[in-house]
């Protein structure tokens, strides 16, 4: 199958043409016509399968022209790189069409933003907070939404984005069709599909978990975090195809600290990226990576997260995540569209659980690869090589409360507020002596 046969236009045919795309993936050829047929869907397919064009190309087969200040289309994304590169393959998609495009995100003023909302729109992609904060200032309507897009659902659930989610489906309308696109399938995404899709489809183009097969995978039992950074040198100096690496690592802090060790003549040609830094600077690195100037990217999992990097020849992991899904989406950058890719992990004896979990989600065993020649073994001791210290949960026995005195004694008879109803004879015999009338009549 090519892409003629999905009946496109023909300013569509032209632009695919340009990006030389000929034949769909699996998931674009499933959820084509599922997602023209209005249904609600679900699409489960790992990352570097295609996804983004597997919406984008029937949502912009089904687009109409119209005058319109407001979208039609919202696509939600969890960080802002992931946004402006959804936003850039509509414009490459519709570079023949005259349709109307914005990226909004957080880290830039939104008064950089506004004008372009302003002017009028088709399509809207975002981040969910920043998409609320135009909302709720009126910026931004969806009252005009007839497609509503979730990429990269388990990713926004796990980093806490639901109330955001859900927050902005009270703004859509109440009929149009909603479109999630996720490489894995947890419980808490089936809790949120069972409370806001209707009967949607699932489309999988591969089981949840399942391995890309041209990525081959192997990993390392290094010492310390300083044996780590003497191997991922050694790689990068000795392997001329250790072109284009991504070197995931789990925290920002780490991120830093493993840049800081690299000799510097390693560090001339590598980029670091996390959320602490800013947002032009990320985007600076994303950049100079794509580009060829950097050969090593250091990254964390958030920031990469969904990002289609150009032709990644080597995904390492510096430390193995605790969750087995991040494995799956930091592997999946590499190997991209039938493209060959490697993975190498480096894990230590303390990873041994994170492997095996990683290993019983794919059903398959990772390779194990000795220790190269000429690797200096250390035996600096690193914080990150520690133990993290854990915590007893001791119950202290709380002292015996003194009975009466301090704060808790009681209070004087005539402070007491009790309660009572005072007659009005009462009142009278015990201020006159005598009872009183109320001007009774005398007999």
């Amino acid at each position: 199958m090519t892409f003629e046969d999905f009946g496109l236009p023909k300013p569509l045919l032209n632009a695919l043409a340009e990006l030389q795309l000929q034949e769909p993936t699996t998931i674009q050829e499933k959820a084509h016509p599922v997602i023209l047929s209005g249904r609600d869907m679900v699409g489960i397919a790992q990352t570097g399968t295609g996804k983004t064009l597997a919406f984008l190309l029937p949502i912009l087969k089904q687009w109409k022209f119209s005058r319109e200040k407001h979208p039609t289309v919202a696509i939600v994304v969890p960080t802002r790189e992931l946004a402006t590169q959804v936003e850039d393959e509509v414009r490459k998609l519709a570079a023949y069409m005259p349709l109307r495009s914005v990226a909004v995100y957080g880290g830039v003023n939104m008064v950089q933003q506004t004008p372009y909302l302003l002017e009028g729109l088709d399509i809207v992609v975002g981040t969910p907070g920043r998409m609320l904060d135009f909302l709720l200032n009126g910026t931004l309507k969806f009252r005009n939404i007839k497609k509503f897009v979730i990429d990269e659902v388990d990713e926004m659930l796990n980093l806490g984005f639901r109330p955001q989610l859900v927050r902005l489906m009270e703004f859509l309308p109440t009929k149009r069709q909603n479109l999630m696109f996720s490489a894995t399938m947890t419980d808490e995404i089936s809790r949120f599909i069972a409370d806001y899709f209707i009967d949607p489809e699932v489309v999988e183009a591969a089981r949840s978990g399942t391995p890309l097969e041209n990525i081959k995978q192997a990993a390392i039992k290094v010492p310390n975090f300083a044996t780590k950074i003497n191997l991922i040198e050694l790689l990068v100096n000795e392997h001329p195809e250790f072109a284009k690496v991504l070197l995931f690592v789990s925290t920002r802090q780490m991120a830093d600290d493993v840049y800081d060790r690299l000799h510097e003549d390693i560090a001339a040609f590598t980029g670091v990226i996390h959320a602490n830094k800013s947002q032009n600077f990320r985007f600076e690195q994303l950049r100079r990576f794509n580009k060829g100037d950097f050969r090593i990217l250091i990254a964390t999992d958030l920031v990469a997260r969904g990002l289609d990097f150009d032709d990644v020849t080597h995904v390492v992991n510096f430390d193995i995540p605790s969750e087995p899904e991040n494995y799956m989406h930091r592997i999946g950058r590499t190997g991209r569209i039938a493209k060959k890719g490697v993975a190498i992990s480096f894990f230590t004896s303390r990873d041994a659980e994170a492997k095996a979990a990683i290993e019983e989600l794919m059903e398959k065993k990772i390779t194990l690869m000795s220790m190269p020649e000429g690797v200096e073994v250390s035996d600096e001791i690193t914080s990150y090589d520690k133990d993290e210290p854990v915590m007893k949960n001791i119950l202290v026995k709380l002292p015996k409360r003194p009975e009466g005195g301090g704060a808790f004694h009681e209070k004087a008879a005539k402070n007491q507020k009790v309660n009572q109803k005072v007659r009005y004879k009462d009142k009278m015999m015990a201020k006159y002596g005598k009872p009183k009338t109320r001007g009774a009549k005398k007999k």
